[in-house]
């Protein structure tokens, strides 16, 4: 298995575990949505090098979707539980993405989010 595929069928164990993990109730937002959204970004988080266009409109379609408080707090629990798995290279290109897509979200993606904190306002 190459380098790609096993890095690639990590991300998606993670993003299964995620969504056990995600809080219930009334968000739309799933780990299922945030993948989807996200996924152009998967090679830039993992490796570096330049944003693709895919990942930033993927960020702003995730964005505008997220329209609630419960919304918003499920992609948080996403992408902390990404975030977990990690390493330090990873979480600061992660981190970085809304700043390079221009867009505002109110934490820094990474393993230590309180997501319970995140609001309507993002």
């Amino acid at each position: 298995m190459d380098l790609s595929r096993h890095l690639n069928l990590t991300f998606l164990v993670l993003l299964a575990a995620a969504r056990i993990l995600a809080p219930r109730g009334e968000a739309a937002i799933t780990c299922d949505t945030v993948y989807s959204d996200l996924n152009a970004c998967l090679n830039y988080v993992m490796f570096g090098g330049n944003v693709p266009s895919g990942c930033c409109s993927g960020m702003k379609t995730l964005v505008a979707a997220a329209k609630t408080t419960a919304d918003r707090q499920s992609a948080c629990s996403c992408l902390k539980s990404i975030a977990s798995n990690a390493n330090a290279s990873q979480l600061s290109r992660a981190a970085g993405l809304p700043a390079k897509c221009g867009v505002n979200i109110p934490f820094k993606i990474g393993p230590n989010i309180d997501c319970s904190k995140v609001k309507f306002g993002f």
